[in-house]
């Protein structure tokens, strides 16, 4: 009864919420494994913020987190619905991003950089284009080399490894160390 209410809850809630009576995450051997569903595509990636944090922490190594930061920063402008926020939100990009004195600039090609102007006007699809331009660059040179690294490869081995122990060797363990300790 109580698998069938977790099985349920799963299909509702992030894996990350969902918990046996014991308090141990029950995600581990209900869903497939995070590594399979990021190697399947770039979307599967950037949809899980476990994946995301490692993609990053790669990009990182590879001096091109920014790629990911953009692309991240235009998702949620495009979820902004308050005009004088997605205002405030496109003049941040624009400076952390895309501005020839960016911090954090992205390569994008010359003709679709953004004019200032149209800061003042901003509509929630304006960096599309852009977006798109840093999507396909990750897609087809950092991803590739992400699935292949070593980051990558590692937490695909410790998911392999986890799912190798039978769940109930690790909760009898613990109910045997809560019997002992008391």
């Amino acid at each position: 009864m109580f698998n069938r209410a977790v099985s349920r809850l799963s299909r509702k809630r992030p894996p990350s919420d969902i918990h046996d009576s014991d308090g141990s995450s029950s995600s581990s051997h209900q869903n497939p494994k995070s590594t399979a569903k990021w190697a399947a595509s770039l979307e599967n990636l950037l949809e899980d913020p476990e994946g995301v944090k490692k993609f990053r922490e790669f990009l990182k190594k590879e001096f091109s987190e920014e790629n990911v930061l953009f692309w991240l920063a235009c998702e949620d402008f495009k979820k902004t619905q308050d005009k004088k926020q997605m205002q405030e939100k496109a003049k941040e990009i624009y400076s952390t991003f895309l501005s020839s004195k960016a911090s954090s600039q992205v390569n994008v090609e010359g003709q679709s950089r953004l004019n200032e102007k149209i800061l003042e006007e901003p509509h929630p699809l304006m960096f599309q284009k852009l977006q798109d331009q840093i999507f396909n660059l990750m897609k087809y040179d950092s991803y590739s080399r992400f699935l292949k690294s070593d980051l990558f490869l590692k937490h695909q081995r410790t998911e392999e490894e986890e799912e190798e122990e039978p769940p109930d060797s690790q909760t009898a363990a613990k109910r045997a160390s809560r019997t002992y300790n008391t």
